[in-house]
């Protein structure tokens, strides 16, 4: 939450509650799909995530 505070929430002035969801939801998407993180060994979550995940075969 402390990075969606302070790279988006507070630098950014909404002017409605449907701007607000769409550029907090902008920001969620980079976030996950984008932005390296240093915890994840410079890998986003979502490749972090889904390489840990086995994809079942169908029969």
């Amino acid at each position: 939450w402390r990075s969606l505070k302070y790279e988006e929430v507070y630098l950014k002035a909404y002017g409605s509650m449907s701007e607000a969801r769409h550029k907090i939801g902008d920001y969620l998407r980079f976030y996950n799909t984008k932005r390296p993180h240093q915890s994840f060994k410079n890998n986003t979550p979502d490749k972090t995530y889904f390489e840990g995940l086995e994809i079942p075969i169908a029969a």
